[in-house]
């Protein structure tokens, strides 16, 4: 399976906080396994086949669409009978730095979303393109300024960047979802996993560097 070849079916709302528009796309289809939570390294999230790509046709839109935010809604996605102790259940959203969105403003968004308009995403061949070591060495530059920073807030994961800092890290994400069914399939044993490294949480100097551990579960525990 390639993304390319997906038809991702999501829908769009237009949500107005005073004088801002904002405009919000989400799965049409509820995501049935999957479970995101804040750990102490920073954010582990689980996912099953299908998951896997809401999420990768959600990483490619959030890098290609400065003007959305993707939300994923992960906290309905397994019962409560599943968790580990501890573990708070977190939706995600994914956003481009451009549109400078408040966080704090996100319950007041959320809470404004209604069924939405139907939209269909297809994705190019080039999506999420192998960028080869020369791009990722760039990131261990002093100057270098592409991170995914991270926030949580309203019981959400938040991750926002530049098409870049999303790029960076989308090959992980594609791999995932394009190669990693087959190995499990194979080798039921295969750890297949994304490791993203995360930027400091928003303006926060005191919380550190982080990382979203992102695991292929083919069946979820």
């Amino acid at each position: 399976m390639r993304l390319a070849d997906v038809t991702w079916r999501t829908v769009i709302d237009t949500v107005r906080l005073g004088p801002r528009e904002y405009r919000v796309l989400r799965p049409a289809r509820p995501i049935r396994h999957a479970m995101l939570y804040e750990g102490r390294l920073g954010a582990q999230l689980t996912v099953d086949k299908a998951a896997t790509v809401d999420l990768a046709m959600a990483w490619a839109l959030a890098a290609r669409s400065p003007h959305t935010l993707v939300h994923l809604p992960l906290r309905a996605a397994r019962p409560d009978s599943e968790r580990e102790p501890g573990q708070l259940p977190l939706d995600l959203v994914l956003l481009h730095h451009s549109l400078a969105f408040p966080v704090s403003r996100w319950k007041d968004v959320r809470a404004r979303l209604g069924p939405g308009t139907p939209h269909q995403v297809t994705l190019p061949s080039s999506v999420l393109p192998a960028l080869g070591p020369a791009a990722h060495d760039r990131r261990h530059h002093r100057g270098f300024r592409d991170h995914l920073r991270w926030d949580v807030a309203a019981d959400t994961l938040f991750l926002t960047g530049s098409r870049a800092a999303f790029e960076l890290a989308g090959e992980q994400i594609r791999t995932l979802a394009e190669d990693c069914p087959a190995h499990i399939a194979q080798v039921p044993d295969t750890h297949c996993c994304a490791e993203i490294l995360m930027g400091r949480a928003g303006t926060d100097r005191r919380r550190p560097f982080a990382e979203l551990h992102v695991e292929y579960c083919s069946r979820h525990r």
